[in-house]
């Protein structure tokens, strides 16, 4: 990983008691973030993508917390679980529409974090989800949330061949804003992150 994702979850931690919560991850497949499951009760954990579920699985296997993660393919929308809190894993963003998947997981918990790239994250400019993510931001305010918190971080590289595998998945004009990095080495972009609790 590109960040130290210790710090996030460390960050998450401090930010939110997960102590003897059954968690509802909303956007958990890949599994970057699983090392708050050490604190649950339960996850369980909602990704719409069967390869990112998989991926998650076969990284749940090698921490030890398969026992804690129960793992659902499915759209999170369809999915009528019920748990302390819901957890949004920085995916707010790419959901059609927001503050349906807000009022949806009101249905399954009274509380809610939404983990996210911060608005005027360099990162999210980078890889083409600005827009998305200020979109984001926008519901998750109108939603008037109990407390938010913004962290500063950065993604590192070793070069621009590995930023280029990074993100070439997010198309063109992903491609066209690496530019500027093409000759470095050992470069780093910072990447802001932000926490709501709902």
């Amino acid at each position: 990983m590109a960040t130290d994702i210790n710090k996030i979850i460390k960050n998450l931690l401090e930010f939110y008691d997960f102590n003897d919560q059954t968690v509802v991850s909303i956007g958990a497949g890949g599994g970057q973030l699983i090392g708050y499951g050490h604190s649950c009760k339960k996850v369980i954990a909602i990704d719409n993508n069967q390869e990112a579920i998989e991926t998650l699985e076969n990284r749940l296997r090698s921490t030890g917390l398969s026992g804690k993660f129960e793992l659902i393919n499915a759209d999170f929308h369809k999915v009528a679980t019920k748990g302390d809190m819901v957890l949004f894993e920085f995916c707010l963003h790419e959901m059609d529409n927001p503050l349906a998947s807000i009022e949806h997981a009101l249905n399954i918990s009274r509380n809610i974090i939404v983990a996210d790239h911060w608005p005027s994250s360099e990162w999210a400019y980078i890889v083409d989800e600005d827009e998305k993510v200020k979109r984001s931001w926008e519901t998750i305010t109108k939603r008037n949330p109990k407390k938010i918190q913004k962290f500063d971080s950065v993604q590192f590289f070793n070069d621009y061949q590995e930023l280029y595998q990074k993100v070439k998945v997010q198309g063109d004009r992903t491609i066209e804003r690496i530019k500027p990095y093409f000759d470095k080495k050992d470069f780093s972009i910072p990447m802001s992150y932000g926490f709501a609790l709902i």
